[in-house]
């Protein structure tokens, strides 16, 4: 029995501190965040402007996105914040989804604008080929555990 609970014990601690890691690894190598004059100026420039909002279908207490997003043709910007977590891609998307689901549905179609790698503001540089008056929304996903996080309408 002694045994058995300290089997049980150990492998407590390993997930506790596995889960741990996931959640705070990104938060502790995430860059600094742009200031609010970098996404301010940025911002000017955007043809487009959204929302992050946490009352989305598939957004939760773990996975959500708060704040502004404006749109460029250069740059994506968020004056907000975002659940911390691993490998967080920005997607535009011709439709606006807030599932997991739609977003699997709509994928193909989507175009992968760049990483997303901090937590409270942030700029995605928009590459050149990318014309994202063709788009109307854009996503933030976690490709690791292929979960969404947020959206928002810029069209």
């Amino acid at each position: 029995m002694k045994r058995l609970l300290l089997v049980f014990t150990h492998l407590l601690c390993l997930g506790t501190g596995f889960a741990l890691g996931v959640y705070l690894l990104p938060i502790l190598i995430a860059p600094p965040a742009p200031s609010s004059a970098e996404i301010g100026a940025l911002s000017a420039t955007g043809a487009f402007k959204g929302r992050f909002r946490r009352e989305l279908q598939d957004s939760d207490a773990l996975h959500w996105g708060e704040g502004e997003v404006t749109v460029g043709p250069r740059a994506v910007t968020l004056a907000g914040k975002l659940a911390p977590g691993p490998d967080y891609k920005l997607y535009l998307s011709p439709e606006f989804v807030e599932t997991q689901a739609d977003f699997q549905r709509l994928k193909s179609r989507m175009v992968r604008v760049g990483d997303v790698k901090t937590f409270e503001n942030f700029i995605v540089q928009v590459p050149p080929t990318i014309d994202v008056a063709r788009y109307s929304a854009v996503i933030v996903w976690c490709e690791t555990f292929s979960q969404f996080i947020t959206a928002a309408r810029y069209r």
